[in-house]
This record gives C-alpha cells, sequence and structure tokens, in this order.
C-alpha cells in the first residue's frame, strides 16, 4: 500500500495546515501577512462584521506570528478575537460557539519550539478542505496589495480574558454530572504546551488528585523531552508516584497517550478500541464501525470484527479522518498516535476530553487501566525512514519490486505502508504481521532498495 501525506498540488499548506521554521518562508512576516490578506479575502462572506479568533501554543515565535497575521486579516476587514495560548480544540470550539466566520490555532503541535505553524478552521469548526487551501494559496500570489479594504471598513483586534474557562467548563460537560474523580491519582504531563493552565484545572476541579509535569513554559521547552512523543518521564513518574493513571498531551493538546498504572503505554488505537467498546455495550456507537488511518494496527481492525464493527482506514492526517467520519456519520475515529476524535463532543482531536472519556470507562469498570484499556493484541510492525536528497524513490522500478515481492509475501496475513513524508525529504516504509521475522525482512529489503536507488 502506498500513500503520500499530501497532494502534490499544495506548496504551502501539509498534511495539517502550513507548518516549518518560525521567521524563514511562508512563516516569516510578509508571507503571514499575505496569508492572512488572502484567508480575509476567502472568508469575507456577505454584509455582516466578520470575525476570526486566534488561539495559540507557547513558542516564542507565537509572538510574531500572532500580530503579523492579525495584521493581515484586519486589512481584509475582519475583526480579531485573541484567545492567548489555548489547546487547538478550545479554538475549534470557540471558533463555532463564537459564531466566527474563521478560526485560526497557531502552533507545530508537538514539533519542537524552534518550529511553527497555522492551522484554520472554517465556521462549522472544521479544518479546511484541500480545495480551500488551495484557494488561499492562489490569493496569496496576488501580493499584499491586493484584498485591502477600504480604510472605514477595517477590522478590530481585541482580548478576551475568559478564553481558558469557558473550555474548562465545557470539557467537564463531556463526563456525567454524577461522575467525580474523588481518590484518583493522575500525573499529567502538558508538554510545557497550550494545555498547562487548562488541562490540570479540569482534573483538579474533577476531583483528582493531580502531580503535573510539563507545565512550566519558558517559549523554549515545549515538547522538550515530555509531552505525548516523549512519555519515558512520565512513565518513570506514574510509577514513582503510585499513581493510576498518567496523561500525556501534546504542544496543542489535540492528541493524547495514556500510560497505566504499571507504566505502560496505552496508544491511539488501544484508546480508540477502549471508548469504541464502551460506546458500542451503550448502543451510542454510530456508523457501525471506526475510522482510523493506514497506520492502524491489524491487531485493532481483527479486534473490532470480533464486534461487528468496521475499520474504515483513510490516508493520514486527522482532517482525512474527520472528512470520512462525516460522509459515513460515524462518531468515532482517531490514528495511532493519539489523534482521537470524538464528533458527539468536538470537530478535531481533543487530547484532554479523550483522556476524560478513558477516565469515565475506567470508573465505572471500577478496574484498573492496564485491565480496561488492553483490549487486543497488537500486531508486530516496524516502521523506519529513509532520507533521501534527490528525485522520487519510489519512482524507480527496483523499489516497485521490492515493494511487490514484500506485499506477495505478506499476502492476506499482513501489510505494507510506505508513503512519502509531507514535511520532510523522507520517505516512511511500516510492514506488520503476525509473523515478526517476516515483518523485519521485507522491511529492510524495502529500505535497501530504496537506499540503493537515492
Amino acid at each position: 500500500m502506498r500513500g503520500d501525506d499530501q497532494p502534490f498540488e499544495r506548496k504551502i499548506f501539509g498534511t495539517d495546515g502550513v507548518r516549518g521554521m518560525a521567521n524563514t518562508g511562508a512563516l516569516s512576516p510578509d508571507q503571514l501577512m499575505r496569508l492572512g490578506i488572502a484567508a480575509g479575502r476567502v472568508f469575507r462572506r456577505g454584509q455582516h462584521r466578520h470575525r476570526v479568533v486566534i488561539g495559540k501554543d507557547t513558542r516564542l515565535s507565537g509572538y510574531m506570528i500572532e500580530p503579523a497575521l492579525t495584521a493581515g486579516l484586519i486589512a481584509a476587514g475582519m475583526d480579531v478575537i485573541l484567545l492567548g495560548p489555548l489547546p487547538t480544540p478550545a479554538t475549534a470550539l470557540l471558533t463555532r460557539s463564537m459564531r466566527a466566520d474563521l478560526g485560526v490555532m497557531i502552533s507545530a503541535s508537538h514539533n519542537p519550539y524552534h518550529d511553527n505553524g497555522i492551522k484554520f478552521f472554517g465556521p462549522d469548526g472544521f479544518k479546511l478542505s484541500d480545495q480551500t487551501e488551495l484557494q488561499i494559496e492562489k490569493l496569496m500570489e496576488d501580493g499584499t496589495e491586493a484584498g485591502l479594504v477600504p480604510s472605514s471598513e477595517l477590522g478590530r483586534a481585541k482580548r478576551i480574558e475568559d478564553a481558558g474557562a469557558r473550555y474548562i467548563e465545557f470539557a467537564k460537560s463531556t463526563l456525567p454530572r454524577r461522575l467525580t474523580l474523588d481518590g484518583l491519582r493522575v500525573v499529567l504531563d502538558c508538554a510545557n504546551g497550550a494545555a498547562y493552565k487548562v488541562a490540570p484545572t479540569v482534573l483538579y476541579e474533577l476531583g483528582a488528585e493531580v502531580k503535573t509535569i510539563g507545565a512550566e513554559p519558558d517559549g523554549f521547552n515545549i515538547n522538550r523531552n515530555v509531552g505525548s512523543t516523549a512519555p519515558r518521564k512520565l512513565q518513570d513518574m506514574v510509577l514513582e508516584y503510585r499513581a493510576d493513571i498518567g496523561i500525556a498531551l501534546d504542544g496543542d493538546a489535540d492528541r493524547v497517550i495514556i500510560v497505566d498504572e504499571r507504566g505502560r503505554i496505552v496508544d491511539g488505537d488501544q484508546i480508540l478500541a477502549t471508548i469504541t467498546h464502551s460506546l458500542h455495550a451503550e448502543g451510542l456507537l454510530r456508523g457501525g464501525g471506526v475510522v482510523a488511518t493506514v497506520m492502524s494496527n491489524m491487531g485493532f481492525e481483527k479486534y473490532l470484527g470480533t464486534l461487528g464493527l468496521e475499520l474504515l482506514r483513510t490516508k493520514v492526517g486527522d482532517r482525512y479522518v474527520v472528512e470520512q467520519m462525516r460522509a459515513r456519520d460515524i462518531n468515532v475515529g482517531g490514528e495511532p498516535s493519539g489523534h482521537v476524535v470524538l464528533s458527539d463532543y468536538a470537530t478535531t482531536g481533543d487530547g484532554l476530553v479523550t483522556a476524560l472519556q478513558i477516565l469515565n470507562v475506567v470508573a465505572q469498570a471500577g478496574a484498573p487501566v492496564s485491565e480496561v484499556c488492553s483490549k487486543f493484541e497488537p500486531f508486530p510492525n516496524l516502521l523506519k525512514n529513509v532520507r533521501y536528497k534527490r528525485g522520487e524513490p519510489l519512482e524507480d522500478k527496483k523499489v516497485q519490486k521490492a515493494i511487490a515481492d514484500a506485499e506477495a509475501a505478506l499476502g492476506d496475513k499482513g501489510r505494507t505502508v510506505i508513503r512519502k513524508s509531507g514535511t520532510e525529504p523522507v520517505i516512511r516504509v511500516m510492514a506488520e504481521s503476525e509473523d515478526e521475522a517476516l515483518v523485519k525482512r521485507v522491511v529492510g529489503d524495502i529500505c535497501a532498495a530504496i537506499e540503493a536507488a537515492v
């Protein structure tokens, strides 16, 4: 199976908005102003006063990106509401609840501090389609002069102080009113990111005993040895404090990884399986299945089959997961990385809300996380990255033969996923099967063929 992380036509937008090194390229001040103007032109629809909400994470570069975007949007006639540091799902939520025409989140998610990015949400709170992103890109080519409104139609900007409180109340409302977390010991890793204030407050107000790490952002330490992509410290602290559960968010808190009381990681597939099982048992699961990406484990797919449910796969990117969920009226979807979308509550991945739903299942079961969140045995898999400098390695005939040979060897008892990264010159090679030795062999053969081709 082959797939690219992004359509080749897009030059600025990738799999999850615009992303790159801050203060360079698409994230330089002049380009950001162009981006703001172009987005404003696309979303100025009708004669009403247009509004944009902007949230951000804790990166130093947010202080530059926020005003540059704001200037462009105001120049295009949009009023701007600044939310301050807030999770991505909170920005999407407030885009809808404040009846805004556009939502903007400034974040590079799990990347290090020197990167940053822009995620856009339409008035419905959902991420933009490929077509809308291409429309914005094309308008950017017109420069900064095109699309400027008369001085009498310029927008205004203001900052609201209660954005975090609004999200806190929403997050708590996703749990049954009778449920408390009294007596539950939680270690919470906020990745020094956007949820460093709101996430501890939610858990504390629900009654949990909270030990927090990664909650002291300084502009540089977001995701540095903390968060969902670096859970080692969280695992150690769960054991040290004899906690019932560990929760690791990423820089913009749209994904989550759970650590059980034994210090073992519960990934996105197991989280999806746990929530799906609960909703299915309660008759609350819609669409007869779950949407996931090509990266979800075959063991998960096999487990869903035992429940009479289907696993629908999309290409990598939670945006594509959401599109399929909406098309099939399915209310659960996500990725192994911990992007979990629960459309009964949110329009995008919400790490904190997902963690709360796991806590709800654990509380109702009256059993430890290690028991509740271990729904299936994953198939052995292996993922390797091969960096290249030029050309299109996947078009090489010897590479194509290696892939074909691998797929033939795996047959219907395994699979491969070979895809080109949308953010760096890397080919990602993954295979999985119940035969671990075979997995290692076919991944090695494909990687060797790619390395010989580049």
